[in-house]
């Protein structure tokens, strides 16, 4: 046998089965696996497609599940993992098949013998995640050191008289057992001068109690990214972005995205901040006083920041704010609550095309290379502007020259992408109306063939507990509804849905995170 066959022969299942590391398969934030082989448009219905079992865990998934295949587990043998972390600070690595279906391991970061427990919903005054918050944004996965990095919160500290304090620490999890690795965790902490909200002698420090990281962590050039955002606008808070060393933990940048005011968080719907490939990473903020232009200020509510680490810094390298954010932010439609996504090159006047949704439910289309920062008047300085729903709490997807985005109090839509232009209509509609907050959709395909989009139902701001609802459809016509978990209820339901969930599609299986649950669908064996 050569060499080369046998490379191939080692590295063969990662090629086949596909591995997903980080939120929306990667740093581009597409939304898409182009890796999947077995679900087809032919298969994926109620008679061949459901939900194969289920995996109790001990609290809430907000997170999206991650994945990797033929990890070596010791005392255990070769398994493809399925990783899920908790709002009860758990972080669990599952066979992703089943086999078997208790945990093989199971790390958690409480200790209620030293008094450290998970932050109760009532101490952030806001109910969006109840009853216990723990760890809420994707983790990220470095496949070179087999680590899982995720950041948590807890409450520690009880004394006689009561009390304790916040805190919230950057795990990095050996992948193969759980354990923490090089020296960790390290505790959030960070200071930046400013006169903003909660300033103190001119200094604004990092408040562990009312900072809420949402947005999925980001993994690239050996730094992995931190955001956060406020738990329902509870005041003080900022944006923050804050970089660690993936192999040291030592913190190697701060930014503060309103260092004179107040706000401007970065929510995202829980999708991830994304990144080029240079290392520019691409945030969206939301809410908060915008001043830098033309007052020559530093605040950036509502705006697309583009930052890079330089010189021990993160350095703001270019923005795009809308025309009208004085009004957006005063109506609280902010910009933030969707997620950015980076385009494939295209041809014509502008190559490298960002997209991002807000709460006005417009799409905007930037250009990467030159944001447009603001002007007064228009948003003309944008490549495009279009009308999408009612407001946009989500990310689009993006495959083989359609982008699919799915508003609040409106169903999945298809745009067509030509000559970096999206079609002013969409070129396709689902048939189901969702409520807020919309969906997050995400797309298996083989290449450019047998594409499926995906997405989740999840709960409502004011709705009642209700299960999850999977739903998939035809890509090439997204009218076409090809399956739903509730149209054979008794054997396919799903946990009860939470907010802003993204189901992950690999290797023939769907990973549905639900309420102290993960829901495992594929093909039904035996089926015809």
């Amino acid at each position: 046998m050569s060499r080369r066959h046998l490379a191939w022969m080692l590295f063969a299942p990662f090629l086949i089965q596909g591995q997903v590391t980080t939120s929306q398969y990667d740093n581009t934030r597409r939304g898409a696996n182009l890796n999947e082989t077995i679900l087809t448009p032919q298969n994926v219905n109620a008679a061949r497609f459901g939900k194969l079992f289920s995996l109790k865990v001990d609290g809430d998934i907000y997170a999206q599940p991650l994945y990797l295949p033929g990890v070596e587990i010791p005392g255990k043998g070769k398994h493809n993992v399925v990783f899920v972390a908790t709002e009860h600070d758990s972080v669990y690595a599952f066979d992703a098949d089943g086999q078997p279906s208790t945990p093989l391991w199971h790390a958690n970061f409480l200790n209620a013998d030293a008094g450290i427990t998970t932050v109760p919903d009532r101490e952030v005054r806001c109910p969006f995640i109840r009853p216990e918050i723990g760890i809420t944004p994707t983790p990220v996965i470095d496949i070179g050191s087999g680590t899982i990095y995720v950041l948590a919160r807890t409450k520690e500290g009880k004394g006689v008289l009561g009390g304790g304090r916040y805190v919230q620490r950057l795990h990095a999890l050996a992948i193969t057992t759980g354990a923490e690795k090089f020296g960790g965790p390290v505790e959030i902490k960070a200071s930046i001068k400013g006169r903003g909200a909660g300033a103190s002698n001119g200094q604004i420090d990092f408040d562990p109690l009312r900072e809420l990281p949402r947005a999925g962590l980001l993994l690239v050039k050996g730094n992995v990214y931190l955001t956060w955002a406020s738990s329902c606008d509870v005041a003080p808070y900022h944006g923050w972005i804050i970089a660690y060393d993936a192999r040291t933990l030592s913190q190697t940048a701060v930014f503060n995205t309103s260092p004179d005011a107040e706000e401007s968080g970065i929510w995202q719907s829980d999708t991830a901040p994304a990144a080029d490939v240079d290392g520019n990473i691409f945030v969206a903020t939301g809410n908060g006083k915008f001043d830098v232009a033309p007052a020559g200020g530093r605040d950036y509510g509502d705006s697309v920041l583009k930052l890079a680490l330089s010189g021990g810094k993160l350095e703001l390298r270019d923005f795009f704010t809308p025309y009208n954010q004085q009004e957006l932010n005063a109506q609280d439609a902010d910009l933030g609550s969707g997620g950015p996504v980076l385009l494939p090159d295209q041809p014509g006047l502008h190559p490298h095309l960002l997209i991002v949704g807000g709460k006005a439910g417009a799409l905007y289309v930037i250009d990467r290379d030159r944001l447009g920062k603001w002007q007064a008047g228009s948003d003309s300085n944008a490549v495009q502007v279009l009308p999408i729903a009612e407001g946009i709490y989500s990310a689009a997807a993006y495959w083989n020259n359609h982008v699919y985005i799915f508003g609040a109090h409106s169903v999945l839509k298809d745009f067509a992408l030509e000559q970096g232009k999206l079609s002013a209509q969409p070129v396709g509609r689902g048939t189901t109306q969702f409520v807020d907050p919309g969906a997050t959709p995400t797309i298996s395909a083989n290449g450019s063939r047998n594409g499926i989009v995906w997405v989740l139902r999840s709960k409502g701001w004011r709705s009642p507990d209700t299960p999850a609802v999977l739903y998939a459809y035809d890509a090439s016509n997204v009218a076409r509804e090809l399956y739903n978990s509730e149209q054979n209820s008794t054997r396919d339901h799903a946990g009860l849905c939470l907010r802003f969930n993204i189901p992950t599609v690999v290797n023939g299986k769907v990973y549905v995170g639900a309420k102290s649950e993960i829901d495992v669908y594929g093909l039904i064996p035996g089926a015809r």
